[in-house]
């Protein structure tokens, strides 16, 4: 697929959307991806990563893995990710600490919008589709209501932390950081981060790197020869996610993250109570911004253009 750069430049800022979901515990990169339509190219970008497309690399033929691996592509997005981490991580994790409810609020507005625009790329839902987004919809809801449990710390459990968390990350609606919170090892990886932990860091980037190339070819397959059904999922994923990222909320259970600080770790959903107008208007800003989105760029479609196109 033939692209400008201003088509690079605009899905640099589209990672860099990515990358601000990622820092929010309880949204996912992929919902981001999803709204902004690079979602099924992404997937079938990272898919390309094997052993054919390596062998080119490792016999220095750069030019035919890079073409293989929609290189300029996985370049933008990554660019706009790390961007967004570097760069925005303290502001969304300020905003996060002092004003949840607002920050939530915005994700709300996105989260329903998208789930809604999602849902338009099927055109016929019947009861096979609709059975799949109803357990889309139970799974990750579930997820969101789970308790985070204790879980052993040697090597091969951190391999397979890495694995679930990348995949997690990559699904709408399911946050790979939050997964990471129901297995225990949140604390545990931010702690191997900041004291630089070489082994643990390795073991958990190789499960990582491992898992997003198994589960890439995974998606990719289902969204070749089950393609609504495999959206009408992504969908109830979703729709699922909402009990997290719903704005107000009473803390049951605090942990200490790896600077010292006391976050929430177990919360229960309340009634509206405190910046309430606030935080309507935000959702509807949030709404607005995927609708516009999808009104400029016409990503009704252009997910399947997108992966016909690099194929």
């Amino acid at each position: 697929m033939r692209r400008s750069i201003k088509d690079y430049v605009i899905l640099t800022l589209k990672g860099m959307g990515m990358g601000a979901a990622d820092v929010v515990p309880g949204v996912s990169g992929g919902t981001i991806a999803f709204i902004v339509g690079i979602y099924e190219e992404l997937i079938n970008s990272i898919k390309s990563v094997d052993l054919k497309t390596l062998k080119l690399l490792f016999t220095f033929k750069l030019k035919s893995f890079w073409n293989n691996i929609n290189g300029n592509f996985l370049l933008s997005v990554i660019l706009g990710i790390l961007i967004s981490v570097f760069s925005l991580a303290k502001l969304i994790t300020f905003l996060l600490d002092d004003y949840p409810v607002l920050v939530w609020a915005f994700f709300f507005g996105l989260v329903i919008a998208s789930t809604y625009f999602v849902s338009k790329r099927i055109q016929v839902w019947d009861w096979k589709r609709w059975l799949s987004f109803i357990i889309g919809v139970g799974i990750a809801y579930y997820i969101t209501i789970a308790t985070p449990s204790q879980t052993p710390e040697n090597l091969s459990f951190i391999f397979l932390c890495g694995a679930i968390a990348i995949c997690a990350m990559i699904l709408p609606g399911i946050s790979g950081s939050f997964i990471l919170l129901l297995l225990g090892k949140y604390e545990f990886i931010m702690n191997a981060v900041k004291s630089l932990d070489i082994t643990i860091i390795i073991v958990f980037a190789c499960g990582a790197a491992i898992g997003l190339v198994l589960f890439s070819n995974i998606l990719s397959y289902l969204l070749r020869k089950f393609h609504d059904i495999t959206i009408a999922i992504l969908t109830g994923f979703m729709l699922g996610s909402l009990n997290k990222v719903w704005p107000w909320k009473r803390t049951l259970e605090t942990f200490v993250d790896s600077h010292g600080t006391i976050k929430p770790l177990v919360e229960q959903n309340i009634l509206p109570n405190v910046y309430i107008w606030q935080a309507v208007s935000l959702m509807i800003v949030g709404f607005l911004l995927v609708y516009i989105i999808e009104k400029m760029s016409g990503n009704t479609n252009s997910d399947k253009q997108s992966n016909d196109s690099f194929d």
